[in-house]
This record gives C-alpha cells, sequence and structure tokens, in this order.
C-alpha cells in the first residue's frame, strides 16, 4: 500500500515538490493551501500560473485541498510555507498531524521577533514528532522541470534523516544527510542575505569581482555567527551553506537577487519587495540576524551595512566604502579550524 505524504503551502515550491514526489516517489501525495482561490486556480488551469507558469500539474493525482482533515493520513508533512507564516502554519495543522508522522521543513528564514530557528519554531507548535529540514541549492522553478537537483536532509536524529533520505530520493532529486540541524538551517537562513548584496552590487554594475569576494567573505560571516550558535563549521562548506549560496547569488530565479537588483538600481526596498512580488526571505533574515550578531558578539560586517541600507535608509556608495575601508586582517579564522 502507498504511503501518503502532505504538503503544506502551494507557492512555488509546494507545487513544485509536490509535482516531483507525484512523478517519481511511491506516495499518495495532498497539496494543502488555507488559500482557496490558490488551490481552485490550480484545479482549473492545470498549472500554478502566478508561480510557475507553463509547469503542468496532474491535479488527477494530486489531491488539491484547503481542509486540514485531508492530511490525517499523511506519514510525512513538509512544510513549505514562507518563514513567517510557518508557526500560524504549524498551530493550525497540530491537531491533525497523525502521531507517528514525519515533520519536514523546506521553509529557509529565521522568526521574526523571537530570532528562533523555523525547527524550534515547528517543534514548539507540533510537539514530539521526529524532525528534519531539507535545504540546499534547489530553485522551485528547476526542480518542477526535472533539472537534476541535490539537498541535504538534517536532523538531529540520523535515523530520521535517512528515513526521508530514503522516502524522497530519486533519480532528479538526490539527497545526503547530515546531524548538523543548526549549520544546515542557518546556512539556508543566512545566504540570502548575502545573495540580496550581491544583487544590489549587480544593480550597481560592480562587476564578477565584488561579487566573488562578497559571496567568499559572505560565507565566513555566516559561518562565523553559526559555529557561535552551535553549527560545525564543516557544515557551512556544503551544500546548505557554500552550495546554496551559490546558486541564490548567480541566478535570476532567485527573489533575493532580483531584490537587491532593483535596490541598487534606485529603488527603496519596500518598492523592490513589491515589484518582486513574492516573499524576499533576505530582507526578513537581514534584521534577525544584525540582531543575533549583537547578541552573540559575532562580527558581521556585510550584514550591518546591508541593515543601514534596508532598514535605516543608508547610502550604498557608504555602505561599500565602510566594507573596503575596514582594518586590514588575516585571511584565515579560527572558527574554521577548530570546531
Amino acid at each position: 500500500m502507498k504511503k501518503n505524504v502532505a504538503v503544506l503551502g502551494a507557492g512555488s515550491f509546494g507545487t513544485a515538490l509536490a509535482k516531483l514526489i507525484n512523478g517519481y516517489n511511491e506516495f499518495n501525495v495532498i497539496l494543502w493551501s488555507a488559500v482557496s482561490d490558490e488551490i481552485q486556480n490550480i484545479i482549473k488551469d492545470k498549472e500554478n500560473k502566478k508561480c510557475l507558469p507553463g509547469i503542468i500539474i496532474d491535479t488527477e493525482s494530486i489531491k488539491l485541498t484547503t481542509k486540514a482533515q485531508d492530511i490525517l493520513c499523511a506519514d510525512i508533512v513538509i512544510f513549505a510555507v514562507a518563514s513567517n507564516y510557518v508557526r500560524e502554519v504549524a498551530k493550525k495543522m497540530a491537531g491533525y498531524i497523525k502521531k507517528d508522522a514525519v515533520v519536514v521543513n523546506v521553509a529557509k528564514g529565521l522568526e521574526q521577533g523571537s530570532l528562533k530557528r523555523l525547527s524550534e519554531v515547528i517543534c514548539e507548535e507540533i510537539k514530539d514528532h521526529p524532525f528534519v529540514a531539507l535545504s540546499g541549492p534547489s530553485h522551485a522553478e528547476e526542480i518542477a522541470r526535472e533539472i537534476p537537483t541535490t539537498v541535504v536532509a538534517a536532523s538531529k536524529d540520523i535515523n530520521v534523516a535517512e528515513k526521508i533520505q530514503d522516502a524522497l530520493n530519486s533519480s532528479i532529486f538526490r539527497l545526503y544527510v547530515n546531524e548538523d540541524l543548526i549549520g544546515v538551517e542557518l546556512g539556508g537562513a543566512l545566504k540570502n542575505i548575502i545573495a540580496l548584496a550581491v544583487g544590489i552590487c549587480d544593480g550597481l554594475s560592480l562587476g564578477d569581482n565584488t561579487k566573488a569576494a562578497l559571496m567568499t567573505r559572505g560565507i565566513t560571516e555566516i559561518g562565523r555567527l553559526g559555529v557561535a550558535m552551535g553549527a560545525k563549521s564543516q557544515t557551512f562548506a556544503g551544500l546548505s551553506g557554500i552550495g546554496d549560496l551559490i546558486v541564490t547569488c548567480t541566478s535570476m530565479h532567485s527573489r533575493n537577487r532580483r531584490a537587491g537588483i532593483l535596490i541598487g538600481q534606485g529603488k527603496s526596498s519596500s518598492e523592490a519587495l513589491e515589484e518582486v512580488g513574492m516573499t524576499v526571505e533576505g530582507y526578513f533574515a537581514t534584521k534577525a540576524a544584525y540582531e543575533l550578531g549583537k547578541i552573540e558578539n559575532v562580527c558581521m560586517p556585510i550584514t550591518e551595512q546591508l541593515y543601514k541600507v534596508l532598514y535605516e535608509n543608508g547610502n550604498i556608495e557608504e555602505a561599500l566604502n565602510s566594507l573596503m575601508s575596514r582594518p586590514v586582517k588575516h585571511e584565515s579564522e579560527k572558527f574554521w579550524f577548530y570546531n
């Protein structure tokens, strides 16, 4: 008998995952959304025209629903909603997740205000369930088009991560496992900050040298905060670290990069967010990481300058000059070697 997987959230990533799992894995697939129009439009159009135009969705074999009770049968429940909706959805769906179901999160971000990782948010609302974070270089637009993609499944319990690896691995979606849940989550959340900064540089036409420098020093900055929060340094050299950073900083699929380009071209943060039209996680992650850096007493110059630009109407040229005129130092940093 086929097992059941429920995907919560019918945006770009949720729709792409539902399509992928339906086509390549032995599961009955349920795609849930709280937004009735979202589900009805997919049923009517046989595609998610807003998020994944041109991608045909098999609405005969995928169950599309807005009813929470329809996920009661799910053996795996995947959260694919924007980070700022994760707690709300977790609270709403907690009573409909069966006792032995594995909860998986694919959202990348930090909760505003509490600064908690999304695993902490979900596990506060959905208690006593095995949990896995799925992260890595994985644009929904490419997953939906069946372009080979590789991600990492992270859990404090490696057996649970391996269970999801076995369940979701396929010929076009390869999974590795990792016990460093903190590092995998932080890599996925914080790379969006650097992608925004890289986008601003693209908007200013600063060139490849600047982008390469931001990406390289960016992963160092991410790792610095991650290690301070209990992550393993080597995780940031993997798929959820440098892998996700590369794809988010270099692709026009990236909402964060696109928003940054618009800001670099002279638009305000609010104008850029409105024009992108979907959640730009890096905007919110910048504020959270800025606050975490202060709490952990970690030096995060790129994040600090981007925060000033996004939240304090700071001047981009002054931010760039501040980064370039910092006191010189040795490239190697302690945290890469002693963790």
